[in-house]
């Protein structure tokens, strides 16, 4: 079987580089893509997919990327499931990274890349308070 996921879009939000307890580096962001179909009214619409980047690749993306930088993803689809503060329980799909590269001209100061492999890494899930990555996102938050 194949799980593979290429994705490109822009990162929604500026990064925050966390240390697991075991001193390993991961890193949350969401990625917006936009979409083929347009609205009713006839505008883009994006998708928003969470994407997790863990040790070599989530360090460089902490020091090179931010707010509105363009990359390219490859990675697998991983879904997990949590209980929220309230008692509910929720439901994760998003996309663990193996390689991340910066598309941004040199001229927008990001031309760095990094085909870091990640596979065969031993996953330590953030707390649950990390879980909740659905976007609440205001138009002038949008990167395009």
């Amino acid at each position: 079987m194949i799980n593979r996921v290429v994705i490109i879009g822009r990162i929604t939000r500026d990064l925050e580089l966390k240390k697991t307890n075991t001193g390993r580096a991961v890193i949350s962001f969401t990625v917006a893509c936009d979409n083929l179909a347009k609205d009713a009214n006839g505008n883009k619409t994006a998708s928003f997919i969470p994407v997790t980047a863990w040790n070599q690749p989530a360090e460089f993306l902490a020091k090179y990327a931010k707010k509105g930088s363009l990359v390219a993803v490859e990675g697998r689809l991983s879904q997990r499931t949590y209980q929220r503060k309230d008692g509910t329980n929720a439901s994760v799909l998003e996309v663990i990274a193996d390689t991340v590269n910066l598309l941004d001209s040199k001229s927008n100061g990001n031309s760095t890349n990094s085909n870091v492999d990640n596979s065969g890494y031993e996953e330590d899930k953030p707390s649950n308070a990390d879980n909740d990555l659905i976007a609440d996102l205001a138009d002038d938050d949008l990167p395009f």
